[in-house]
Formats: C-alpha cells, structure tokens, sequence
C-alpha cells in the first residue's frame, strides 16, 4: 500500500516565511525546531497520534508562506481547528534579528485536516 496517497497517515507542515529570504542551511534549522517541538508536543498531549505519525515514516511537507500576517492567520486556524502548533522565534545569531519568527510548525495530524488548511500553498 501506498502510504503516501492515504490521507488518514498523520503528517506535519512546516511553513517557512518566503519574505525573509533565508539561506538554505538557515531554513532548514529553524524547521527542524519546529519539528522537534510539535514531535514533543504531540507525544505529551497526543500519543497514540504521535506514534502512529512516528510509524508511518513521519511525513513532513515544507511549505512556503508569504510573510508573518499569513502565517499568524493560519496559525489562528490551525489552533483552532485543535491542531498542534509550533512558533519558532529565531535566536538572532547569525542572519535575522533576535525573536524573528520564522517558521510555523502543524502536526503531526490526519493530513486531509492539514491538508484544508495548507491546501494553497506552495512547496518551499
């Protein structure tokens, strides 16, 4: 069986804001917090989720979002939906200023509920 095309595997989007413009090494950290930090929060709050996403091959999508507004009104959604969301808030060592936020993390959750949410957007 296909996993890939069964809409009932969890799956977590990781939204990266395009306006930034952040190197490639940048965007991948800051999305492997995000990660990090739903995979966490998730295995808190949502355990059987957690492990059934963690034995499915732990999908994850990369997106690209236009700019903080967009991304603070799809976590608004995505919050409200009771999906699990993660802010990350850039240190500001290297290219960006101290608190910037950079990537929004959802999931993991059954992908046709992400899936409405992300619907539009485009890989990053």
């Amino acid at each position: 069986m296909d996993m890939s095309l069964d809409l009932n595997v969890p799956s977590m989007a990781l939204l990266v804001r395009k306006d930034l413009k952040l190197s490639s090494g940048k965007v991948a950290v800051q999305c492997s917090h995000a990660a990090v930090q739903c995979a966490l929060k998730a295995k808190k709050s949502e355990s059987r989720l957690f492990e059934k996403w963690i034995n499915n091959g732990s999908r994850k999508i990369c997106l690209e979002i236009e700019d903080l507004g967009a991304l603070k009104l799809l976590m608004g959604k995505a919050s409200g939906s009771g999906l699990i969301t993660s802010l990350v808030k850039d240190a500001g060592h290297t290219e960006i200023p101290p608190g910037t936020i950079t990537v929004l993390g959802i999931g993991p959750a059954p992908r046709t509920s992400i899936d409405l949410l992300i619907g539009d957007l485009k890989p990053y």
